[in-house]
């Protein structure tokens, strides 16, 4: 289980984030929906200290458990810790253009984690054969289609082992006939049991895969439920109002 309680994050004067409390079973794939400047991107950069909340805390019960506590002084090490146990994917690609696929994908393990290379070739030639681009290995990201450089993104994010896969947005940058490869990835992340938080407003996908889908709106969690539940059954005014601006786009 991973809980977030009470995260709030400010930009000047401007309060972005509520005190925003989410449950994350291990396991679950939660799926986050709402407008644009709802907060949704704040809080997946939240989650692993690519913006530093103000108030909130992150606790990850596991083997190796985790508590973050945003109102203390978090050193280095804390936000170290935090970001090896959060894998992040972009919406842009974020590729280093002067290594190949497979430079890319080790870059984390070896030099952040201090990884034995040879064991982490291996393993990133079994992410690449995952992802469908295992013959891609010894290109550079510019011989790579977005879509193709969106999957290798993926992959170096799964490099490090994170027990929490966060997605902002992964297909709102790439042409319509790529997304479908990419979900394709990341369906199969889901049946394999990774632990994923999704920011996108793919809403069959979120049909397909999500255990719990979350509305959010002017910093806040209006509604959370199952996807049949959101989808068929909201409750909530502003939830109902999001939902048919977004199937009339």
């Amino acid at each position: 289980m991973i809980t977030v309680q009470n995260i709030r994050k400010s930009f000047n004067k401007t309060t972005v984030l509520h005190g925003v409390n989410l449950n994350i079973k291990k396991g679950n794939i939660v799926v986050i929906l709402g407008p644009s400047g709802s907060g949704k991107t704040t809080f997946l950069r939240c989650l692993n200290a690519l913006e530093l909340p103000e108030q909130g805390s992150i606790d990850f019960d596991s083997e190796n458990p985790l508590h973050i506590d945003f109102e203390k002084k978090l050193s280095n090490k804390d936000i170290l810790t935090l970001r090896r146990k959060c894998g992040m994917v972009f919406q842009q690609y974020h590729l280093f253009p002067h290594k190949t696929i497979i430079e890319n994908i080790m870059e984390g393990p070896i030099f952040v984690q201090n990884r034995n290379i040879d064991i982490v070739r291996l393993e990133a030639l079994s992410l690449l054969k995952k992802i469908g681009l295992e013959d891609k290995a010894t290109l550079y990201p510019y011989q790579l289609s977005g879509g193709q450089q969106q999957r290798v993104g993926i992959a170096r994010a799964l490099a490090i082992k994170p027990e929490l896969m966060l997605f902002d947005e992964p297909t709102s940058a790439l042409d319509p006939e790529l997304v479908q490869d990419v979900l394709n990835t990341m369906k199969i992340l889901a049946n394999e049991g990774q632990t994923m938080v999704i920011v996108t407003h793919e809403i069959q996908f979120a049909l397909d895969v999500a255990d719990l889908v979350v509305v959010m709106d002017k910093g806040e969690i209006v509604e959370q439920g199952t996807p049949q539940n959101i989808f068929i059954n909201p409750q909530h005014e502003r939830t109902r109002s999001f939902l048919t601006r977004l199937k009339t786009n």
